[in-house]
């Protein structure tokens, strides 16, 4: 191990980053057609199609919460597995025409099994990558998920323009199995003395090192989800439709072109000089959005988003493993994307009962002003840390 320990592109940091792209593909994939699946198969209502979306991401969290106690005494590699297994397994439930409460029972449950694979893939890609580039290697690794959010949705809404659901679910049943063949490949030694962590204590469920940066994740992605959720309304309102469909191609070519470079600032300069300025520029982002009225504006907009919020969620991951024991980085991983999915996942609901009183562009505004804030919220969780370490060590 000692003679590799600089080597980032190894076998299983590539394949580990190929299952990543996969499950991520298939989530977002199916995020942006299960809704209409519920509407024009079950009838479902709007209020419906929106619990049979989000709930995939209450059952990710909860597998999240029920693995990462567990990662370290069942062998991360075998983890994976049986969370591919399930994964991909309950893919084949969506073929059961049972009305919408199996379908909502389905989506929770293959939920489960992102949550326990995701947490594994992070959890072991956390190993593979040596400690002095573990900024870098975080970075290239989230790439997988990057692109995964811009071809999935590109992917599932062409699908459902030409084809059937049926094809849908299969298509991804077949991904699936390719993420869990490929897995096989993934041979990581595993941590020392695991021990099951028992009784009902924080650190039990949790990091309590990595809960600091973690919050700080949870109120970008809850700001980020706004977006997610709701650009494609903003645009119909602006009357910008076609310039919102490319808005996360802009987005994910920000986070595609910045994360090499970020990536190896961390390593090279602490996370600081990559932090500080990716929660202004996510803020700007932000408050370009709430007051653009033309396509240039909007897409300028997409790409400082994603230069700030894309590079938030790597910088805050390595963090959050850096804080932790090499016998906690299993707990620090699923810490932090609960964290991440919490944001992603309730930040839509609340998102939307704020809209009605104040319309997208107030909207935005305000969130800009919540990012901003950010700034002093890491300075005192994680920034004077850092500095007192870095000029100690200088």
């Amino acid at each position: 191990m000692q003679l590799t320990a600089q080597k980032l592109w190894t076998k299983d940091f590539l394949i580990i980053s190929l299952v990543n792209f996969l499950l991520t593909l298939i989530f977002f994939l199916l995020m942006v057609t299960i809704g209409v699946h519920a509407v024009s198969t079950y009838g479902a209502t709007t209020s419906e199609a929106g619990l049979v979306t989000g709930i995939f991401i209450i059952g990710t969290l909860v597998g999240r919460l029920f693995i990462g106690r567990l990662i370290d005494s069942i062998g991360r590699c075998k983890t994976l597995l049986i969370g591919l297994t399930f994964f991909t397994a309950t893919i084949l439930l969506y073929f059961v025409d049972l009305g919408v409460g199996f379908l909502l029972f389905t989506r929770f449950v293959h939920g489960l099994g992102m949550g326990l694979s995701s947490t594994a893939t992070g959890t072991i890609v956390a190993q593979v990558i040596p400690a002095s580039r573990k900024g870098e290697g975080i970075g290239y690794y989230s790439m997988s998920s990057t692109l995964a959010t811009a071809i999935g949705p590109f992917v599932g809404l062409l699908m459902s323009q030409y084809t059937s659901f049926s094809t849908i679910f299969f298509s991804c049943l077949v991904v699936g199995a390719v993420s869990l063949v490929s897995a096989l490949f993934v041979n990581v030694p595993e941590a020392h003395n695991p021990s099951v962590i028992r009784g009902f204590s924080l650190s039990a469920f949790v990091e309590p090192k990595a809960l600091p940066i973690a919050l700080i994740v949870a109120v970008a992605a809850l700001s980020f989800s706004s977006v997610l959720s709701y650009i494609n309304f903003y645009a119909t309102e602006l009357d910008l439709v076609e310039a919102a469909s490319v808005f996360f191609l802009v987005y994910s070519i920000s986070v595609l072109i910045s994360r090499p470079i970020t990536g190896r600032l961390m390593d090279a300069r602490g996370a600081n000089i990559v932090m500080y300025p990716a929660i202004a520029v996510f803020a700007i982002g932000l408050l370009v959005l709430s007051q653009t009225t033309t396509a240039v504006g909007l897409l300028v907009a997409g790409a400082l988003i994603g230069l700030g919020f894309g590079n938030i969620q790597s910088g805050t991951q390595a963090i959050a493993v850096k804080a932790a024991s090499p016998a906690r980085m299993g707990m620090a991983t699923s810490t932090f994307f609960i964290a991440l999915d919490a944001g992603l996942g309730f930040g839509p609901y609340f998102i939307g009962l704020i809209i009605p009183l104040t319309g997208f562009s107030t909207l935005y505004l305000g969130l800009a002003s919540v990012v901003a804030l950010l700034i002093f919220l890491y300075d005192v969780m994680n920034g004077r840390q850092e500095r007192t370490q870095l000029r100690r060590s200088a």
